[in-house]
């Protein structure tokens, strides 16, 4: 009986002991899921404000709320210019700074004629010696910039391996994707400050969400953005300045025409002008976002995915990217080659 009694004792102790750390487990499962459920919930709400309730306030309030004149870097094609041409619809005087003498200056002419607003082409190679911040001074000391869009960026030809990218093109993309934004924002933001508001908008990039193989230089260049406007919001928000830092994803541009996928426009690769008419609404509204509600979604899976997968499936992808580039470069070069031989003939029977 004793030994019984014993057991009887040992069993309730262990059944107690294990109904406690049942009890444990399920309040951590509770807090752990109403922790999750809060976090999608916020995720939701802060979509819905940044995406859906900016859209109802009025265009003409940036000019109102940061000043005459906007500076974009980059602007002669792609997200540039159609960042631009958005913000030259809500009245905005446009400085558009970048390389390319005949696109510059027919972006600068299709604004002025199509919004009737005022702008100033700055030619300039931003990855020239520290003289061409001198020339872009010059022509805006005298101007009251409210919003900069730090937009002009340098990529890879297509997706490759460290190694195999040309040490030039690293030195572009450092001196383009890094110095261009740090010193356009030194030159311009001592004047928003001074008059107690303005906006700067730095353009980095949704690949920098997670480690992204093949687009290591880029992408960390992209970080350093990103970076960047967050330390910036956080220094001169009590300065009337607003920083925002855009994420976009894949948009089709000059930039992916190495692909024939990104090249095409879907829903989740949008067109230079329809990703601009998204962003530039959420200015204001948020400081941290991928401008695209598409995007936010793909932004928002991305970031749930393990670090090895991602870094895993984001290599394979880039692969079949670069697989793509070099089919279009050899069709391209076979093209070539064969209206080189047509005109060789011809030439011949001339002859």
């Amino acid at each position: 009986m004793a030994a019984i009694d014993r057991f009887e004792f040992l069993f309730k102790e262990i059944t107690t002991v294990f109904t406690s750390i049942k009890d444990t487990f399920a309040i951590v499962g509770v807090l752990y899921t109403s922790r999750k459920a809060l976090c999608v919930t916020a995720r939701v709400i802060c979509t819905i404000h940044t995406h859906a309730f900016s859209k109802l306030s009025s265009g003409r309030e940036l000019r109102k709320k940061f000043g005459p004149w906007a500076v974009v870097t980059g602007s002669s094609e792609g997200i540039g210019q159609a960042y631009a041409k958005e913000l030259a619809k809500r009245g905005l005087n446009i400085v558009l700074v970048s390389k390319g003498k005949q696109r510059l200056h027919r972006a600068a002419k299709e604004i002025e004629e199509e919004y009737h607003v005022q702008t100033c082409a700055v030619l300039v190679d931003f990855c020239s010696e520290r003289e061409v911040y001198d020339k872009i001074w010059e022509a805006i000391e005298d101007k009251e910039i409210g919003i900069l869009v730090n937009n002009v960026g340098v990529m890879y030809d297509y997706p490759d391996f460290f190694l195999e990218v040309p040490v030039e093109r690293l030195w572009q993309i450092i001196n383009v994707n890094v110095a261009a934004a740090t010193i356009m924002t030194h030159m311009i933001l001592p004047q928003m400050v001074k008059r107690g508001r303005g906006a700067v908008v730095m353009v980095s990039t949704g690949t920098c969400t997670q480690i992204t193989p093949q687009m290591t230089i880029y992408a960390a260049s992209k970080s350093f953005l990103d970076y960047f406007a967050k330390a910036l919001q956080y220094e001169y928000k009590d300065k009337g300045i607003i920083v925002q830092s855009l994420r976009p994803l894949y948009v089709a541009t000059r930039m992916t025409e190495y692909s024939k996928t990104l090249s095409s426009t879907s829903m989740w690769i949008p067109s230079a002008s329809l990703y601009a008419k998204h962003a530039v609404t959420t200015l204001g509204y948020s400081s941290r976002t991928t401008g695209y509600w598409p995007h936010g979604l793909l932004s928002w899976v991305v970031e749930m995915i393990p670090e090895w997968l991602w870094m895993w499936g984001s290599g394979r992808l880039n692969s079949a990217f670069r697989r793509q580039a070099s089919d279009r470069v050899r069709r391209k070069s076979l093209v070539l080659s064969r209206s080189q031989d047509s005109f060789d003939t011809l030439q011949d029977s001339v002859e």
